[in-house]
């Protein structure tokens, strides 16, 4: 974990001392990676990797590092068409990725090595094989938060800080600043969301023994074929913004047998455009182009209606998808005692799991046939005051046998495990952690997907 990290005050964002970018957001072994990396004052620098997950508890493995490079301060990219931030940082470091390295989720610790400051890059590694899960990383979404260098995520359109129409560009060649929801997360600088609301699943998915093979949302974008050679695809956390391509390959997968689960919240909500950078290389930069979900579906963030509301809807393929005030939290509570879900896990009609739904959800749900509600309830802005709002945890049947599952929260992970660093989110409602329940539900869930 990250020990001693620095964010400028200016900009509240950077920590410009080090920081840096990987040239892809996924790897295979025996492909190269680089590494850009700025040091203001220029530094020499370490980097550690390490992969995360169970490790006897211990959240992750060294598995090698370069050390004593010459860090040095790289420019701000200017502003380009759409507020464009494109950095074109010369190569630091190389890396060649080991054949023995096992798909997962890797951070560089960047260290500098006079004043012991500290930052992450993340990427993924991937594989080709066959396994039982599919876990894709919301890396989208983490970029689309990313505010570096200052007020330059997706949601920045230079007059509004939370802007949610189009005409904004993000890319993918810039360092993760500090997370700007929630809460305040220092030691996750540099690594996207990962650690905030993916790690917790991964790390118990990994306790428990399942066969897991990683991917990025490019690869769900750029790879349908690569999505049936696994029984079940887990969409994680906070998976918000989808390419088209994505939920016709998901919704292709579905249709030929795929089982699908998502463990996430407000997910498939914004429809993006990816296109190349500024040195020609594709799908490094994207914006959003429109709306997973009916007009007026959403009441919190006007700015939606100058995107078009196009089918499909989200919920067609999720079950359920944000709608009303989006935000909020809630108990899960069970709808469906009898549901094959709920088994050993002791639940009766109207009991709940306090807390774990939140801060975004899904509703609404589709009129597919055969779908279940299996536990809903109103939403609130705070303990007692409800906003309006009802989640809807969903499953519906594929045509081959297979299900669908929605859990209609970003917060599921919290009721599975809570790794080393991780920091428990609050706000309209405050989830309570590691419950049996969740566990039980997740077992019964993967079980009937691994059938």
């Amino acid at each position: 974990m990250l020990t001693s990290t620095r964010v400028d005050r200016a900009t509240g964002w950077r920590s410009q001392w080090i920081e840096g970018y990987c040239s892809h957001t996924r790897v295979r072994p025996g492909d190269t990676l680089t590494f850009h990396v700025s040091t203001d004052p220029a530094e020499p620098f370490d980097i550690e990797f390490y992969r995360l997950g169970w490790y006897g508890g211990d959240g992750g493995r060294r598995v090698g590092g370069i050390a004593n490079l010459q860090g040095s301060p790289q420019p701000l990219p200017a502003i380009g068409p759409k507020r464009l931030r494109d950095c074109q940082w010369p190569v630091s470091a190389r890396l060649r990725i080991p054949s023995d390295w096992l798909s997962g989720v890797y951070l560089g610790r960047l260290r500098t090595r006079g004043s012991g400051l500290e930052s992450y890059v993340v990427f993924i590694v991937r594989d080709d094989r066959r396994a039982d899960f599919l876990f894709q990383c919301s890396d989208h979404t983490w970029q689309a938060y990313n505010r570096w260098p200052d007020h330059f995520a997706l949601y920045d359109n230079g007059e509004h800080q939370w802007w949610w129409g189009g005409d904004v560009q993000v890319s993918f060649n810039r360092p993760y600043g500090r997370y700007c929801q929630i809460f305040d997360a220092p030691l996750s600088q540099g690594s996207g969301e990962f650690l905030l609301w993916e790690f917790p699943i991964a790390f118990w998915l990994e306790r428990e023994g399942y066969d897991i093979s990683y991917i990025s949302n490019q690869d769900t974008h750029s790879d349908p074929a690569g999505l049936r050679r696994a029984r079940g695809f887990l969409s994680v956390g906070h998976d918000e913004y989808w390419t088209p391509e994505m939920f016709r390959n998901v919704q292709a997968a579905i249709r030929d047998g795929t089982h699908v689960a998502f463990l996430s919240g407000n997910a498939v909500c914004g429809r993006i455009a990816l296109s190349p950078d500024t040195a020609g290389r594709p799908n490094r930069v994207f914006e959003r182009t429109g709306v997973y979900g009916p007009p007026g579906g959403t009441r919190d963030f006007i700015a939606m209606n100058s995107l078009p509301h196009e089918r499909p809807y989200a919920n067609e393929l999720v079950g359920a998808h944000s709608t009303g005030p989006v935000t909020g939290g809630a108990d899960w509570t069970c709808a469906l005692p009898d549901h094959w879900l709920f088994r050993d896990t002791g639940m009766k009609r109207g009991d709940s799991i306090p807390g774990i739904v939140g801060w975004e959800w899904h509703g609404d749900p589709a009129p597919i046939p055969g779908l279940e509600v299996v536990a809903t309830g109103p939403t609130q802005e705070a303990p007692g005051k409800p906003n309006g709002g009802t989640y809807t945890a969903t499953v519906y049947p594929g045509a081959r046998g297979n299900i669908v599952f929605n859990a209609a929260t970003i917060w599921w992970g919290d009721g599975l495990s809570e790794p080393p660093g991780y920091k428990r989110p609050s706000v309209h409602t405050t989830p309570k952690g590691p419950d049996a329940r969740v566990q039980t539900i997740t077992r019964n869930l993967l079980r009937r997907m691994k059938s």
